[in-house]
């Protein structure tokens, strides 16, 4: 056994002491909402929300796949904000401290930014309702009527994002209790996210962000001068770094060779495992068997007349083969999460009951109370959220009918309404699993008002 005298034992006392002392400090030094949004903050959020908007977008209409960027956003916030503050600092300026929760807004921000680029339809059906798409297909392609396509413009598009992205937050702010406190919900992303800038905004953290933003620097650096070399040999479509024949002409003329994209490899690096193998299995499988094989079949399968990127050629077996694995595979999620969810919520309720919960919140320690308390301190009203929920509701219900006159406005009812309890289903999922099936809802959504509207107009419907 080791002894402890007297001294030791009164410093021990004393840190025991203190920790407690130290966690009320910090929760009566949190600002208030208001001082919590600035500025630069916003300026901030702005220019990364951009930066990522861009980068999801190349990522979405080239290989489909985006991964999750939220602990990036939140280090990118930390360099930008403490950089202009230290700059400031070193001219002589006196500026606002930087906080956590300054930094965790600019990085809610930004996300926020970069997920409309994602859900918003810019690497699906928003940008596939236009004519070229529409003549790909197949003019005189059955179901694929003339007059069922819209070509994109700033106006109607920004417009149609204003009147649907803002409605999901709204519906979601009466269950931010019940998700985060009465069922104690993990949601991993977050809580990973949190501990980041948590760490960032202490002493020993502060030495490991700057480690963090020196190795940024360099990936950063080399990864711009190499795009920056690799123009200079970019003479065409099939020439320079992006075309290199890395594994022979044959190979290269099926379109296995390595282009040095610098951000599929970043996209590789921050994806699991798990997913890179299958991209790989699935390239190798389709691009060095299926397709060759199906080229043969030329003149049998499909017509010999038509061109490899008509949907009645060979792309056409290609579109059709993908999808009807990625909607096998996202309805089994879609069913599985829908499942666990379900099983969940109800042994929450039947738990209810007894005195569990009492009992834990009884033993629940002083600084989840007060950090409880800090959370439900501010916040959105519930009767703000419910009728800025039917505002928007009543103008997309009158507006988007107006953008697309073939869609009847009692579909967007249908939407609106079935809206707040598949929020509610993603958001518990979310927070359990970690996997968000919002597009996958919104898939499936798609299928089934495409279905009701029938033949005329089912493209521009769904």
């Amino acid at each position: 056994m080791v002894r402890v005298n007297g001294e030791e034992s009164k410093e021990i006392d004393g840190v025991e002491l203190e920790q407690p002392q130290d966690a009320h400090e910090e929760v009566r030094r949190i600002p208030p909402w208001k001082k919590q949004i600035t500025i630069r903050g916003i300026i901030a959020s702005l220019v990364i929300g951009t930066i990522y908007s861009v980068i999801v977008t190349k990522l979405n209409l080239t290989t489909g796949l985006v991964p999750n960027l939220n602990v990036s956003a939140a280090l990118l916030a930390f360099v930008f904000i403490g950089t202009w503050t230290r700059l400031l600092q070193k001219v002589g300026f006196v500026s606002t401290p930087f906080t956590r929760q300054e930094n965790t807004v600019i990085q809610t921000c930004a996300v926020a930014c970069y997920s409309i680029a994602v859900g918003g339809g810019f690497g699906s059906y928003l940008l596939a309702l236009n004519r070229r798409t529409y003549e790909q297909a197949g003019v005189d392609t059955e179901g694929n009527t003339p007059g069922s396509h819209k070509e994109p413009g700033v106006g109607w598009m920004t417009g149609f994002l204003f009147a649907t992205c803002f409605v999901g937050l709204l519906a979601l702010v009466p269950l931010r209790k019940i998700m985060i406190i009465d069922y104690k919900l993990t949601y991993p992303s977050g809580t990973a996210t949190a501990v980041l800038i948590n760490g960032f905004h202490t002493p020993h953290g502060d030495k490991i962000a700057k480690k963090q933003v020196h190795g940024f620097a360099k990936c950063f650096s080399f990864s711009f001068f190499w795009a920056f070399f690799q123009w200079f040999y970019s003479g065409g479509d099939k020439c320079g770094f992006v075309q290199f024949p890395t594994f022979g002409l044959q190979a290269w003329s099926q379109t296995f060779y390595f282009d040095f994209s610098m951000t599929y490899i970043g996209a590789g690096m921050i994806c699991s495992y798990l997913v890179n193998l299958s991209l790989l299995f699935g390239a190798v499988l389709s691009w060095g068997l299926m397709w060759p094989l199906m080229r043969h079949k030329k003149g049998n399968w499909y017509p010999a007349t038509v061109s490899e990127s008509s949907m009645k050629g060979l792309n056409g077996y290609k579109v059709f083969i993908s999808i009807a694995l990625i909607l096998g595979d996202g309805l089994y999620n879609f069913v599985k999460i829908l499942l666990f969810t379900a099983t969940s919520i109800i042994n929450r309720l039947n738990k209810r009951g007894s005195n569990a919960i009492s009992d834990e919140n009884k033993n629940q320690a002083m600084d989840d109370r007060q950090r409880n308390e800090v959370f439900l301190r501010e916040g959105i009203p519930i009767w703000l959220a419910c009728t800025g929920y039917v505002t928007f509701s009543i103008i997309s219900i009158i507006v988007i009918p107006l953008m697309f006159p073939e869609l009847k406005w009692y579909y967007v009812v249908v939407a609106y309404t079935l809206a707040p309890s598949l929020g509610f289903c993603n958001a518990y999922g979310a927070g359990l699993t970690d996997m968000n099936m919002a597009y996958n809802y919104g898939k499936a959504a798609l299928f089934v008002l495409a279905a009701l509207a029938g033949r005329i107009q089912a493209s521009l419907q769904g």
